[in-house]
Protein backbone atom coordinates (compact mmCIF):
# COMPACT_ATOMS: atom_id res chain seq x y z
CA UNK A 1 0.00 0.00 0.00
CA UNK A 2 1.64 3.42 -0.80
CA UNK A 3 0.11 6.32 0.30
CA UNK A 4 -0.41 10.12 -0.28
CA UNK A 5 -1.99 12.68 0.62
CA UNK A 6 -3.92 15.02 -1.89
CA UNK A 7 -2.74 17.86 -3.33
CA UNK A 8 -4.77 20.00 -1.51
CA UNK A 9 -4.10 18.76 1.89
CA UNK A 10 -0.79 20.35 3.75
CA UNK A 11 0.18 18.56 6.81
CA UNK A 12 2.18 20.51 9.78
CA UNK A 13 4.04 18.90 12.53
CA UNK A 14 3.07 19.83 15.93
CA UNK A 15 4.71 20.15 19.59
CA UNK A 16 4.64 16.74 21.09
CA UNK A 17 4.41 14.59 17.90
CA UNK A 18 0.80 15.03 16.78
CA UNK A 19 -0.11 16.35 13.49
CA UNK A 20 -2.76 19.21 12.13
CA UNK A 21 -4.25 18.22 8.24
CA UNK A 22 -5.72 21.04 6.71
CA UNK A 23 -8.13 20.26 3.55
CA UNK A 24 -7.13 23.28 1.80
CA UNK A 25 -10.62 22.43 0.00
CA UNK A 26 -13.03 22.67 2.69
CA UNK A 27 -10.77 25.08 4.82
CA UNK A 28 -11.50 22.44 7.20
CA UNK A 29 -8.51 20.95 9.61
CA UNK A 30 -7.87 17.24 11.12
CA UNK A 31 -5.85 16.87 14.07
CA UNK A 32 -4.12 13.10 14.72
CA UNK A 33 -2.64 12.51 18.11
CA UNK A 34 1.31 11.53 18.30
CA UNK A 35 0.07 7.99 17.66
CA UNK A 36 -2.14 8.96 14.64
CA UNK A 37 0.58 11.04 13.00
CA UNK A 38 3.14 8.18 13.79
CA UNK A 39 1.26 5.83 11.95
CA UNK A 40 0.27 8.38 8.98
CA UNK A 41 4.24 9.22 9.14
CA UNK A 42 5.20 5.52 8.54
CA UNK A 43 2.64 4.94 5.31
CA UNK A 44 3.63 8.50 3.83
CA UNK A 45 7.22 7.36 4.04
CA UNK A 46 6.31 4.38 1.51
CA UNK A 47 5.38 1.57 5.45
CA UNK A 48 2.70 -0.66 5.11
CA UNK A 49 0.19 -0.97 7.29
CA UNK A 50 1.87 -3.87 9.15
CA UNK A 51 5.10 -1.78 9.25
CA UNK A 52 2.59 0.75 11.03
CA UNK A 53 1.42 -1.85 13.10
CA UNK A 54 4.21 -2.93 14.06
CA UNK A 55 5.71 0.10 15.20
CA UNK A 56 2.24 0.77 17.09
CA UNK A 57 2.90 -2.88 19.04
CA UNK A 58 6.58 -2.00 20.28
CA UNK A 59 5.12 2.05 21.67
CA UNK A 60 2.14 -0.07 23.18
CA UNK A 61 2.63 -3.28 24.13
CA UNK A 62 -0.80 -3.51 25.90
CA UNK A 63 -2.65 -2.94 23.08
CA UNK A 64 -0.60 -5.31 20.37
CA UNK A 65 -3.83 -7.32 20.25
CA UNK A 66 -5.58 -4.39 18.28
CA UNK A 67 -3.10 -2.17 16.65
CA UNK A 68 -4.30 -3.65 13.22
CA UNK A 69 -7.33 -2.76 13.37
CA UNK A 70 -6.46 0.06 14.90
CA UNK A 71 -4.35 1.36 11.68
CA UNK A 72 -6.92 0.08 8.78
CA UNK A 73 -10.04 2.23 10.61
CA UNK A 74 -7.72 5.58 10.83
CA UNK A 75 -6.48 5.02 7.08
CA UNK A 76 -10.21 4.06 6.33
CA UNK A 77 -11.25 7.23 8.06
CA UNK A 78 -8.41 10.02 6.34
CA UNK A 79 -9.79 7.93 2.95
CA UNK A 80 -13.30 9.19 3.42
CA UNK A 81 -12.35 12.33 4.52
CA UNK A 82 -10.68 12.89 0.99
CA UNK A 83 -7.10 13.41 2.96
CA UNK A 84 -5.13 10.38 1.31
CA UNK A 85 -5.19 8.71 -1.82
CA UNK A 86 -3.38 5.65 -3.28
Amino acid sequence: MSLSLHAHVTAVDTDGGAMVLLDERTGKYRQLNPTGALVLRLLLRGGTAEDAAVALAERHPQAGHRVGEDVTRLVEALRRAGLLRD
